[in-house]
C-alpha cells in the first residue's frame, strides 16, 4: 500500500452494501465507506460502476483482464486485491493473473488477450488506443464493446487514482499484490 493509513477514514456502514459489494470477501466496505463522505459523488460513481461491472458488454473474464492491468499499472493495491478475487470468479487462472502483471508480451497469452492488455497499456501511457490495437479488438468486438474497453480502463484508472490518493486500505482477508509475483514493475 502506498499509504499505511487512510487520508480519509471510511465511515462505518450500518448495513452491507447492496449485492454484497465488491468481491464478496471484504465487500469493498472501505471504498464505499470513503465514498460515503461525499454522497453526490458516490451516486455518480455507482452509476458508472454499475454499468462497468454489471451491464458492460465485455465478457467478464476479458473485463477483469483490463481492470487488473490498469490497477497494476497504477499500482493500486486495493484495486488489484479486490479484482483478483473477481477475476478468478470470472475464470482467470493464477498463471494468467501473474501474466497480467508481466504485460502484453507474456509468452502464454493468446493473441487477443495480449491485445486487451496492450489496449490498457496504451490508454494508460497515451490516453489513446493505436489503430493496430483498435483494429485487432474490432475483429472480435462490436462498437459498444470497443467503447466498453475504453470506459472500463478509464473508470478503473480514475478509481485507482482515488484509492491511492485517499489511502483506502485493504479489507481483512484481501491479499493485495502478494497474490501475484511482481514480474515487471510499471514505470
Amino acid at each position: 500500500m502506498r499509504l499505511q493509513k487512510p487520508r480519509i477514514p471510511p465511515l462505518s456502514l450500518d448495513e452491507p452494501m447492496k449485492g454484497g459489494g465488491i468481491g464478496g470477501r471484504g465487500g469493498g466496505r472501505n471504498i464505499f465507506g470513503t465514498l460515503a463522505h461525499h454522497p453526490d459523488l458516490a451516486k455518480g460513481f455507482m452509476g458508472l460502476g454499475s454499468h462497468v461491472l454489471g451491464t458492460n458488454q465485455l465478457p467478464p473474464r476479458e473485463r477483469e483482464i483490463l481492470i487488473l492491468r490498469i490497477g497494476w499499472l497504477c499500482q493500486s493495491e486495493y484495486e488489484w486485491g479486490q479484482h483478483v478475487i473477481i477475476g478468478k470468479s470470472a475464470g482467470l487462472t493464477d498463471e494468467e493473473i501473474g501474466m497480467i502483471a508481466e504485460g502484453p508480451d507474456a509468452d502464454q497469452w493468446s493473441d487477443f488477450d495480449a491485445t486487451l492488455v496492450r489496449a490498457a497499456d496504451e490508454l494508460h501511457e497515451d490516453a489513446f488506443i493505436t489503430d493496430t490495437t483498435w483494429n485487432a479488438l474490432a475483429q472480435q468486438y462490436d462498437r459498444n464493446q470497443l467503447m466498453d474497453v475504453v470506459f472500463t480502463v478509464g473508470m478503473y484508472n480514475m478509481v485507482s487514482m482515488a484509492l491511492n490518493s485517499c489511502g483506502v486500505q485493504l479489507e481483512e482477508g484481501i491479499e493485495g499484490f502478494s497474490q501475484s509475483p511482481k514480474k515487471s514493475t510499471p514505470s
